[in-house]
């Protein structure tokens, strides 16, 4: 399928806590991906494209990873760029 073929799509994430969406939002919404926070605690967000999932797992990993996968996670980055 072509990337342009794809249609958007809505994804409500239930994985961030609560005080983590606020957060969450303001980081997808500073990278042009619409979304927000529903009344019911879900934080709701529009992809539309490859670029967009991938930039919303990076945000949602972010503040959902322990402190040593993220450290792990960036070693295996640095490692990767060495080599």
């Amino acid at each position: 399928m072509n990337p342009s073929q794809l249609e958007s799509l809505t994804v409500q994430l239930l994985s961030v806590s609560r005080c983590d969406r606020w957060q969450a939002s303001q980081r997808l919404q500073a990278l042009s991906i619409p979304c927000y926070c529903s009344s019911d605690g879900l934080l709701v967000v529009e992809v539309d494209s490859p670029l967009d999932i991938l930039q919303l797992r990076s945000v949602v990993h972010q503040l959902t990873a322990s402190r040593v996968e993220l450290i792990d996670w960036l070693e295996r980055c640095w490692d990767t760029v060495i080599q």
